[in-house]
This record gives structure tokens, C-alpha cells and sequence, in this order.
């Protein structure tokens, strides 16, 4: 399943793209289930992050590692992909791609999922498009509502 989420914001680029740092995955953390970040290397390719899922009384672990990696002149991504998933999911794919737009930027989530049918992962899409429309607010925040 597929989920392209997008947000325009009013600072360039690469000052956005330069941003993707543990301080910004703290913000942008949804407030359910509850992370506790176990690690974050950055976004270079071989780099790792190590987030536990609190849901209740029980945890998940969600480790991924940063597989790809590119700046251009007028976009820059980067490419997580899950290693140890939280059940239900199997597949996880996200792309961090932020693009020139004038002045401004638009930030891209874009994210492959799959889990072990097709039903689940049509049951899961409302719920992935919720948590990451929560990020909007937050990019807006950080960087400047786009006019």
C-alpha cells in the first residue's frame, strides 16, 4: 500500500532537508502510540533508528535502517526501510523527499506498507493517513506556513 503525504512550507530546501535530525523525529513523533527513541544515528545511508512502541502494557520494537541518500539542485531524500516491525506490518518503505518550490519546499512522506493481506493493509491505510497527517501542524511549525 502506498501514502503520499505532502506539506509546503515557506523555508528553501536544503535549510528543511539539513533539519532531519533527532530533535525534528522527536517532534514529529504522533502522541499514540508513544516512542521512546532507543537510537538515531541520522540519515545517511548505514545509519539506524531504534524506536520502541508503547502501546499499554505491551512494547514494540521498530528498527530501521537509512538505505539510500541524495541532494540534487533542487530536491534532496532520503530512504528508511524497516528491518524489525511492529506486528502487523511486514513492509515498510518511507521516503523523505523534500522539493524546491520558489522560496519555499514541499516536504514529501512518501511510504510503502504491506502487511500479511491486502484487507489489512486496506484497514490500515485511514489509520497510517491519520498519523502522518499529524506531521503537518509540525512542519508548518518548524518551518514556516507556505503562503
Amino acid at each position: 500500500m502506498r501514502l503520499h503525504l505532502q506539506t509546503e512550507v515557506k523555508q528553501g530546501f536544503l535549510s528543511v532537508f539539513h533539519a532531519f535530525d533527532e530533535q525534528l523525529f522527536k517532534a514529529l513523533a504522533p502522541p499514540y502510540p508513544r516512542l521512546k527513541l532507543l537510537r538515531f544515528d541520522g540519515s545517511l545511508p548505514g545509519d539506524w533508528v531504534e524506536v520502541e512502541l508503547q502501546i499499554g502494557v505491551k512494547s514494540f520494537r521498530w528498527t530501521s535502517l537509512i538505505t539510500e541518500r541524495e541532494i540534487t539542485n533542487t530536491a534532496a531524500y532520503f530512504v528508511d526501510e524497516g528491518q524489525e516491525l511492529p506486528p502487523p506490518l511486514r513492509y515498510w518503505h518511507h521516503k523523505h523527499l523534500v522539493t524546491q518550490r520558489g522560496s519555499g519546499a514541499i516536504i514529501h512522506d512518501i511510504i510503502t506498507y504491506r502487511t500479511s493481506s491486502k484487507a489489512l493493509d486496506l484497514l490500515l491505510y485511514p489509520l497510517m493517513f491519520a498519523q502522518f497527517s499529524m506531521r503537518k501542524p509540525v512542519y508548518k511549525r518548524v518551518f514556516g506556513k507556505a503562503s
